[in-house]
């Protein structure tokens, strides 16, 4: 059977960055929703995740409106 795992102390296989490793330049006047928008958002290592978020809701919204505007051809007559 094949093994399956990492080998062994091989180490977690993902280390976030510490805070000094990260390279932001913070501009002292920006906004706190600007911040977040930036920091959580926009922010390159965190696309995929949000990318993710953003399929799942557009599938379910997608699902009600394709229920309500054919909704009725799925009841049998």
């Amino acid at each position: 059977m094949a093994r399956r795992s990492a080998p062994p102390n091989s180490g977690p296989a993902y280390i976030p960055q510490s805070q000094s490793q990260r390279r932001t330049i913070a501009d002292p006047d920006e906004s706190a929703f600007s911040r977040f928008l930036r920091e959580e958002i926009f922010a390159p290592e965190k696309i995929g995740g949000n990318m993710s978020l953003l399929t799942g809701v557009g599938l379910f919204v997608g699902g009600i409106l394709a229920v309500r505007t054919w909704g009725g051809l799925m009841v049998p007559a």
